[in-house]
């Protein structure tokens, strides 16, 4: 069960992850909307997109874990930030499903990261 619950974790952040690319790659109307808000439509909304699917596939492979644990906390630590500071809790009557989905991946993301602390390589 130990070694069960990292990998769990990981496919949970990498479903989160990759899920969402459909919104932002079809230039789905609430990616567009909020994009536009904070400034980024439609370069950041494609560049992030790009960002979120590496940091997905880096969380599944073994010996990158770290690498996408790591990516995936700076890629929704700055979606949690763009909330509190310019989009607001709920978007568009979301019921704050993407702020509360942007905190549960960071927070998965940061447990992964500190799981695999000692595999982690500074250059």
């Amino acid at each position: 069960m130990k070694n069960a619950l990292p990998l769990v974790l990981r496919i949970i952040v990498a479903i989160i992850l990759i899920q969402t690319l459909r919104f932002k790659f079809t230039a789905h109307p609430d990616s567009v909307y909020i994009f536009s808000k904070v400034g980024l439509e439609p370069y950041g909304r494609i560049v992030i997109g790009i960002a979120e699917l590496v940091a997905g596939v880096l969380i599944l492979i073994p010996k990158t874990v770290w690498i996408g644990a790591t990516l995936t906390l700076g890629v929704i630590g700055g979606a949690i930030f763009m909330h509190i500071t310019k989009l607001g809790v709920e978007i568009n009557d979301d019921g704050g499903i993407l702020f509360i989905t942007a905190m549960l991946t960071f927070i998965l993301s940061a447990i992964i990261l500190w799981i695999k602390r000692k595999e982690v390589k500074f250059f």
